[in-house]
């Protein structure tokens, strides 16, 4: 299967800059899974559009200020670097992804807002162009985060951060911080939409997936069986394993909210699709022909042409009725990616 073959047209001025005037003012397309059929609704409607005794699962990732820019000593030139996850246990060396990573060399070193400096050490093995590992003379913490970095924004998003994305670019149930990205289904959710879905008889549980780069790099490859997810480290907590299970034995739907929880769910599972508690890491990558065990149902942004994500949307339903729910959202000038409007895929 070719990697053009997941190719939509997209004007530009249907890319969400900035989140909607308040959290879950968006709109909300329905999208039969099975049959393609496209109903046009408000984030409000949502607990109407859930059977009672739907299991629903979200992820709890708090998105780090993960972007930092460094000062190169020997030259003053600033250098984006995007902190990705943390080598070793020592805790002072990171992965990171850099912007014109063919100037950043071994040995170069950087002063950060704070005054610290790091230096490139090494580019970590099998990882590709784009990343070098940085050094520091002590561990680095959630407060060096807070002092030097950036809330980091999509490339899509052609601004620089403000105080309005610290709060909006983060979920209200946000808990466990690690993620490079937020997991962005999550964030038309409001605690008065949490309470709505609980009065309804829906139940909501947690798990944490890390966003890393193994969802939002581009596929480079023509055939898509050729590329290569990154890494990314989740945890299931036990309980909610076991009520997970209870509710596929009892034939209650499993709604995953965002494409981070479809790949947990899935990766956490046995083949007969009994999700096993505990932590783990996956690469698993979804595309038409993959067969899901836990998922049932999903909730999800739209996703970038040729993505890994619509590809695994696709998967989900098909190729063909994601493409045409696509054409119609632009029709309908839905907004898309992070900042955009959603999609429950029943």
């Amino acid at each position: 299967m070719k990697t053009s073959d997941f190719y939509f047209d997209l004007p530009q001025e249907l890319i969400a800059q900035k989140p909607s005037g308040s959290r879950g003012e968006d709109r909300l397309m329905l999208l039969g899974r099975k049959d393609g059929h496209v109903e046009h609704h408000r984030m409000e409607d949502l607990p109407d559009l859930i059977a009672p005794g739907t299991l629903m699962v979200f992820n709890n990732s708090r998105v780090r200020r993960s972007r930092c820019y460094g000062i190169k000593v020997a030259t003053g030139r600033e250098q984006e670097f995007m902190f990705l996850n943390q080598m070793g246990p020592e805790g002072d060396t990171w992965n990171t992804m850099v912007k014109g990573a063919k100037k950043v060399k071994t040995g170069g070193v950087y002063r950060f807002p704070d005054g610290s400096e790091g230096t490139i050490v090494e580019v970590p093995e099998d990882s590709g162009t784009e990343f070098r590992s940085i050094r520091f003379p002590f561990r680095i913490t959630e407060e060096w985060f807070e002092r030097n970095g950036h809330i980091p924004l999509p490339p899509y998003i052609r601004r620089e951060d403000t105080d309005i994305d610290s709060e909006r670019y983060q979920t209200v149930y946000a808990q466990e911080t690690g993620s490079a990205a937020c997991p962005t289904a999550g964030l038309h959710f409001t605690n008065e939409m949490l309470q709505r879905l609980r009065d309804k008889g829906i139940e909501l549980e947690w798990l944490t997936l890390h966003v890393g780069l193994g969802t939002f790099l581009p596929v480079r490859a023509e055939n898509i069986e050729e590329h290569k997810m990154h890494e990314e480290v989740y945890t299931v907590p036990y309980d909610v394993a076991d009520k997970i299970n209870q509710a596929k034995a009892a034939g209650r739907p499993i709604l995953a909210v965002g494409t981070t929880s479809v790949r947990t769910l899935e990766s956490a599972c046995d083949e007969n699709g009994i999700v096993r508690g505990g932590t783990g890491s996956t690469h698993i990558f979804m595309y038409p022909g993959y067969k899901f065990k836990v998922v049932d149902q999903m909730f999800t942004n739209f996703h970038t042409p040729e993505s890994t994500l619509i590809m695994l949307v696709s998967a989900f339903s098909t190729r063909e009725h994601i493409l045409n729910a696509y054409g119609e959202a632009v029709r309908e000038k839905y907004h898309f990616f992070s900042y955009g409007d959603a999609m429950l895929i029943r």
